[in-house]
């Protein structure tokens, strides 16, 4: 292993042939003198005898019509069926609950030619007339049954009635109000005055030091609730 390792770096080390030292190959060379001219034929091209095959022309081969009336061979003749191809043949019988269509006109039977339709039958059979139609004196033109007479239930004119306004409800207040005199005269007090002055603060390359904690914070105890809160879930530490 060693030995093939050594073998490998010798044959890196060894430095990369050079090129341009090789003289300069080119694909094309000017010759010196140009060729002769030739004054005899040209060359000749014969043709392999599989070109000679490929330049022929097809031959045309007309269909043969064939008589539907054929011989029929000795051996076809004799040929008797076996029992698989026998059952095979025979065709496929219907399903065990299978019936004919029934033809379109059903021949009626005389008790249906002689039956005699009840009063209640022939109140069935009367088409239903609208209440509309009835009124009206034409009957050739239908009427919708928008435009029929209805009256709407007490509950739904409850419904329909539109809501009235809160008694304390305000309008849309308006962009330009007025300013009161009392607004336009008000002095603001010393209190007032102290809260609205902004908090006097050093800058940070004066010795203003943002992570100082104050006194009342380090002083400060948490109340109950905030210690239960704190605590973690039960399921965490059982977990643990």
């Amino acid at each position: 292993m060693a030995f093939s390792m050594a073998t490998r770096t010798h044959k890196l080390a060894q430095p990369k042939a050079n090129r341009l030292s090789y003289p300069d190959r080119r694909s094309v060379y000017w010759l010196d003198e140009l060729p002769p001219e030739r004054t005899g034929p040209h060359t000749k091209i014969h043709l392999t005898p599989r070109w000679s095959e490929l330049c022929r022309s097809k031959k045309l081969h007309t269909q043969v019509t064939l008589s539907p009336i054929w011989e029929v061979s000795e051996w076809a003749l004799r040929a008797v069926p076996s029992k698989r191809l026998c059952s095979l043949a025979q065709p496929r019988a219907p399903a065990a609950g299978w019936e004919p269509e029934r033809p379109l006109l059903v021949p009626l039977n005389r008790a249906t030619q002689m039956a005699v339709a009840t009063a209640r039958v022939s109140q069935l059979a009367q088409p239903k007339r609208r209440q509309a139609q009835e009124n009206s004196g034409h009957k050739s033109k239908p009427v919708s049954m928008t435009h029929l007479p209805c009256r709407a239930s007490a509950h739904t004119e409850l419904l329909s009635t539109p809501k009235h306004e809160h008694p304390g409800f305000a309008g849309g207040r308006s962009v330009c109000w007025p300013v009161s005199r009392a607004a336009r005269s008000y002095v603001a007090g010393e209190r007032l005055l102290e809260l609205s002055v902004p908090k006097a603060r050093k800058a940070l390359f004066e010795g203003y030091d943002p992570y100082i904690v104050s006194r009342a914070a380090r002083s400060a105890s948490p109340s109950p609730r905030i210690q239960e809160l704190s605590l973690p879930l039960p399921r965490k530490c059982s977990s643990k």
